[in-house]
């Protein structure tokens, strides 16, 4: 072409971008550049910052604004919104958000995908936060802001938000299409909410594979698996979706948790033989999982080592957690041994590993644990577990003593110790890590952080309330069996979600049936 516009020019660059060519499309930028005549105009330069995003190069993005700057093209929305997606798609967060504010009318697309950029930084408070100013703000979310949002609650388990965002779609007026909806789901599910679940998820026209999958998913780690069976038929027999590999994970882990060895081996041979997905490393963990649960572990060794694929992490750790239930200490060895090859500087199998040497007396092992962990430069991760009580989250470490309520809570704590073993509870001291006495054994395990934050849910809500309960970490078997006794004698219903699962005390026993 003798003479090239700037619309030619623009339509090449976002040709190149739209294609996945993004090089190229910064080439064509450089040509444009030297030609004297160019000017250049908001499409042109938004789809050159396109093309710098999608490399991603902060450097050339950087250099794209400098231009921007120099030819007044800086007024404009389109522009803005390009420059904010920019920064944020290369790392540039502060950037991205100090574009953002400049912006005097900004989209929903642009709040989306701010709010967005905080999600997938890990910066969950300030893109929680940033959602409210939205709502503040007057503009209408959309879906993809809806999903977002509740997704970024599942992550942080904040059901009171959760219900806030499903609160306000319902007073908008707004019917969420499958994948808002499907969020709904799943953040229930995450919450142990599952009620509300299977209520978002009974209103859909259409369930998608994703809700499916969230509604099975979170009955087997709620302590329902008879439900999470009974949805995955129903799955089957809808004739509309069929179960992809994600899906199976949920049904096996269901199955893992009520101990139903036959039908998870079952359900394991039909994702080849019947439904013709290929085995994943998921599948074979939970499988294994499966059968180190219930103490099967020569079935468990003919599976792995039949496997078409390396074992990985989870499926060592799933054999080693089996192992530690059922005092298996040779097999534990050489599960930990792959682990500490695979993954040298996790903590938890160092942990994992000490309990079992201590459930066995052998404390020299145990001893030879922390040398290792010392001499690596391991360092066991602190847990802690927090509640949520008039809308403000309250987080406890074991032992903590930081809380303005503190006093309270360890008075009422001593309390309950004193009518727990009234009522016939022993406490379970095999698990310490330390060679010390068994009365001191007893205070180490009778201030760990969810008994800390039951505690103050306790004294701090009115007779009857529900206590839900987050940790980070597995909760060990001496708190697992305080809790029932603590469900019986307070009355309450309490809710407590480890790394693991939902773990439902009420009256005494637990959703789990001591099977984990």
């Amino acid at each position: 072409m003798p003479d090239r516009d700037n619309f030619t020019w623009t339509a090449m660059v976002s040709g190149y971008v739209r294609y996945d060519r993004p090089n190229e499309a910064l080439d064509l930028c450089r040509m444009m550049s030297r030609c004297q005549n160019w000017q250049g105009n908001k499409f042109t330069v938004s789809s050159a910052l396109a093309a710098a995003a999608a490399i991603p190069c902060l450097r050339i993005g950087k250099e794209i604004h400098g231009h921007i700057m120099r030819t007044g093209l800086e007024s404009d929305q389109v522009v803005w919104s390009s420059l904010s997606d920019m920064y944020g798609k290369c790392g540039s967060i502060e950037e991205a958000r100090h574009i953002f504010d400049r912006m005097v009318d900004r989209d929903v697309v642009t709040w989306t995908t701010m709010i967005g950029r905080y999600f997938e930084d890990g910066r969950r408070d300030e893109g929680l936060h940033l959602f409210k100013d939205l709502i503040k703000s007057g503009t209408r979310p959309n879906e993809f802001t809806f999903a977002g949002v509740l997704n970024a609650c599942s992550d942080v388990t904040a059901e009171q938000l959760g219900r806030q965002v499903h609160g306000y779609i319902t007073r908008v007026g707004s019917t969420p299409s499958s994948f808002a909806a499907s969020a709904l789901v799943h953040m229930y599910s995450k919450c142990g909410s599952m009620v509300n679940a299977e209520r978002v998820f009974k209103g859909m026209l259409q369930p998608d594979l994703v809700s499916w999958t969230s509604l099975i998913a979170g009955y087997a780690q709620n302590g329902k698996p008879n439900e999470a069976l009974h949805y995955f038929e129903l799955l089957l027999n809808s004739g509309k979706v069929h179960p992809d590999h994600i899906t199976f994970v949920g049904v096996l882990s269901a199955c893992a948790h009520a101990g139903l060895v036959d039908k998870g081996l079952q359900y394991f041979y039909s994702i080849k033989d019947k439904h013709g997905l290929t085995y994943t490393t998921d599948h074979y963990a939970c499988i294994i999982d499966l059968l180190a649960r219930c103490g099967r572990f020569e079935e468990a060794k003919r599976i792995i080592s039949g496997m078409p694929i390396k074992p990985d992490k989870f499926l060592w750790a799933s054999l080693l957690g089996g192992c530690r239930i059922h005092k298996n200490v040779e097999l534990a060895e050489k599960a930990a041994e792959a682990l500490f090859e695979i993954e040298p500087e996790n903590p938890a199998t160092y942990v994992t590993m000490a309990n079992i040497y201590a459930t066995a007396g052998k404390w020299a092992e145990v001893a030879k644990i922390r040398t290792i962990m010392d001499d690596r430069g391991v360092v066991k991760k602190p847990g802690k577990s927090w509640i949520e009580v008039k809308r403000k989250t309250h987080v406890f470490l074991v032992g903590d003593k930081s809380h303005p309520k503190s006093k309270q809570i360890h008075e009422f704590l001593g309390e309950l110790s004193r009518r727990m073993k009234e009522e016939g509870f022993v406490p379970d001291t095999n698990s310490v890590l330390h060679d010390v006495e068994e009365e001191q054994k007893e205070q180490n395990l009778s201030y760990h952080s969810e008994k800390l934050a039951i505690a103050y849910g306790v004294i701090s809500t009115a007779a009857g309330t529900p206590i839900k309960v987050f940790k980070n970490l597995r909760t060990c078997v001496d708190c697992h069996t305080a809790i029932k006794f603590i469900s019986k004698i307070v009355d309450r219903k309490i809710v407590v979600r480890d790394s693991a699962r939902f773990h439902c005390f009420e009256n005494g026993s637990c959703s789990c049936r001591d099977y984990w």
